[in-house]
């Protein structure tokens, strides 16, 4: 019964997303173009407030524990488990106070409104995962811009999104040169749970009636420990929240 209610909540669901992708990609490129870098983050922050509002279709509802952790006013790479697209929209809407950008695969880079705008020109980088030295310079820079400007970067050392409440094996290079670069930064350990159950029947028809659930573990200061220790701490702190 539940996911014959899905069909028809997410056929809505998808009209208002990409409504939501059409009208965001024109006020983005307006404000880019026309008034800078602080303007076009408050269109981004509005495509990600209606990407939200628009999973409350599907009654979707989101708890975050930890908000209240995030230091201020120093870099911060924010290191977390993934389990759907959904844990994306969230973790920008939610987390904006921090202008999080995210490491992303090249291919969102184009053909999508509103997303692929935002990750060319939002400051967020695009890696291909086929070239190495390309995805290790484009995370070299992204280190060297979150300890200038002291933002922050999203990374999921899964590589890809578990699809299960199981998690994936961290792996290390992303996140070891984003520490390289970003000396004064914190690490941020984020534990998703239930993000997976939105996409637990495919695409089409979505989860409906999920509570998505973000922790936001004590932060590790990269300079206090070696790296190999610090790996290890946050891929322990994240995994071992996973319920």
């Amino acid at each position: 019964m539940k996911k014959l209610i899905a069909y028809p909540l997410s056929a809505i669901y998808y009209l208002l997303f990409g409504s939501t992708l059409v009208i965001f990609h024109v006020i983005q490129w307006i404000c880019f173009n026309l008034f800078g870098y602080e303007a076009h983050k408050k269109s981004a922050d509005g495509l990600l407030l209606f990407l939200v509002l628009n999973t409350y279709m599907l009654g979707t509802r989101y708890k975050f524990t930890g908000l209240d952790k995030l230091p201020k006013d120093i870099p911060l790479i924010i290191a977390s488990n993934h389990q759907s697209w959904y844990d994306i929209i969230a973790l920008g809407w939610f987390m904006r106070k921090v202008h999080p950008k995210f490491v992303s695969k090249i291919e969102l880079g184009k053909g999508i409104p509103s997303i692929s705008y935002n990750l060319r020109h939002g400051g967020s980088v695009l890696i291909d995962r086929k070239n190495a030295k390309q995805s290790i310079s484009a995370i070299q820079e992204m280190g060297k811009y979150i300890e200038k400007h002291k933002r922050s970067v999203v990374i999921f050392p899964e590589g890809t999104r578990s699809r299960t409440a199981v998690p994936r094996p961290f792996a290390v290079n992303g996140l070891k040169i984003l520490c390289k670069y970003a000396p004064s930064a914190y690490v941020v350990p984020v534990t998703i749970n239930n993000s997976w159950k939105m996409t637990r029947w495919g695409s089409f028809p979505l989860g409906i009636g999920n509570t998505i659930e973000f922790i936001i573990h004590d932060s590790i200061v990269v300079k206090d420990m070696p790296f190999k220790e610090l790996f290890d701490k946050t891929e322990r702190v994240v995994t071992g929240a996973i319920s």
